[in-house]
């Protein structure tokens, strides 16, 4: 990315069932959802939201390897992504093992987003 434009950050929390795909997701969604970005298209080159490069940044505690990258950039609508993961987020106990919502341990995930917009 040569220019960025703008950084969202958010936090998403998988409390049962361990996936960290769904808590990295709704880290992203609470980076992006309560944005709105008039006039970002006359920054971008051509004027088109599909000349926006956004990075998405994830700080993830545990189960690297069963992050689904696929689902992290579907949660982007426009330009092209691209996802850097990192060491970090949160595994934490939830106080309570629920079999009905898949938990395999009583552990909480909890993932940090950082969401970088540009060109």
């Amino acid at each position: 990315m040569n220019k960025i434009l703008f950084i969202q950050t958010g936090m998403g929390i998988d409390v049962h069932g361990q996936n960290i795909t769904k808590a990295a997701t709704r880290a992203v969604q609470n980076a992006i959802w309560s944005n709105s970005m008039p006039g970002i298209e006359n920054s971008l080159p051509d004027n088109s939201l599909e000349n926006m490069n956004v990075t998405v940044r994830l700080a993830v505690p545990l189960d690297r390897d069963n992050l689904d990258i696929s689902k992290i950039k579907e949660t982007i609508p426009y330009g092209t992504v691209e996802v850097d993961i990192t060491d970090g987020g949160m595994a934490t106990s939830s106080g309570i093992i629920l079999e009905d919502k898949d938990d395999e341990n009583d552990l909480m995930y909890m993932v940090n987003a950082a969401v970088e917009v540009g060109y």
